[in-house]
């Protein structure tokens, strides 16, 4: 899956639309809520807002469900924790570019909610 580059419509935040982006993922879905409240215009930041409440919630909701399994309640933890943390990084950085990354599955449900917000 290839990011798409686009050329965000502005934000009526007054922020740069690229830097709204990435701040919908700063402190995961809290930001991403924010974001949702109070953008009223730019498809691209309500696109990455609802993607990061997504994306974290349902990564919340995971680990909490296998956290309670017995053994692989401590092997879940060591495994998932990293790869949120790069999937975290790598968000911010394709919103700082610009760039609409749908991720499988929540990328597509996040555009169309984002076209209904």
């Amino acid at each position: 899956m290839q990011p798409v580059q686009v050329n965000p419509d502005p934000s009526s935040t007054g922020l740069d639309p690229k830097v709204a982006g990435l701040l919908c993922y700063s402190l995961c879905f809290i930001t991403g809520i924010i974001f949702l409240v109070i953008e009223k215009q730019s498809r691209f930041v309500k696109f990455h807002a609802m993607q990061s409440t997504a994306v974290f919630v349902v990564l919340l909701v995971l680990n909490f469900i296998l956290g309670i399994i017995p053994i692989i309640g401590l092997i879940v933890p060591l495994i998932i924790t990293p790869l949120t943390f790069i999937l975290w990084i790598a968000l911010m950085l394709l919103a700082l570019q610009g760039k609409m990354f749908k991720l499988p599955f929540i990328g597509d449900w996040a555009e169309d909610q984002a076209r209904k917000f």
